[in-house]
């Protein structure tokens, strides 16, 4: 009888934990070396195409778009890469070469902008998050500055 008991308190044990919502298996994260080179694949020939603010944004605001068509991208060293772009707002419209700094939050690539002189544009601090088919970040210059999202486009290959 007591073997039945004893069995019994193990199987309602068993079932009660078994009914217990389980955290899901946590997914496993490439190496830097492998996540470096599906970033360097993904980011040639893509193109950023999408939004940015200037402040505060108000109802009915139509956004202004940005594009940001990068030729290729090659790591430089460390954390630094270097970004071949042609960058599309406003009237602006120019190609050159950026050296960037890309920083990773466990599989996530942000590229990062500290008080980075662009030629013909001005200085730039930034964070922009690169998930998947899109990005999203912070932006600002010497007085202003503003949010900044939208799609990856790729190029055919």
């Amino acid at each position: 009888m007591r073997m039945v008991f004893l069995a019994m308190v193990t199987l309602m044990g068993t079932s009660v934990h078994a009914d217990e919502p389980r955290p899901p298996a946590a997914k496993a994260i490439p190496g830097r070396e492998e996540l470096e080179k599906q970033f360097a694949d993904r980011m040639t020939g893509a193109t950023f195409v999408g939004h940015y603010t200037l402040g505060e944004i108000k109802p009915d605001t139509r956004l202004p778009e940005e594009r940001y068509s990068i030729t290729k991208v090659n790591k430089l060293n460390d954390d630094y890469w270097l970004f071949q772009t042609r960058i599309q707002y406003g009237d602006h419209d120019l190609t050159l070469p950026l050296p960037l700094r890309v920083i990773w939050s466990g599989d996530t690539p942000v590229i990062t902008l500290d008080d980075v002189p662009v030629p013909g544009l001005g200085t730039f601090t930034a964070r922009v998050l690169v998930h998947k088919h899109q990005y999203a970040g912070t932006w600002s210059g010497k007085d202003h500055g503003g949010h900044l999202f939208g799609r990856i486009e790729q190029a055919e290959r």
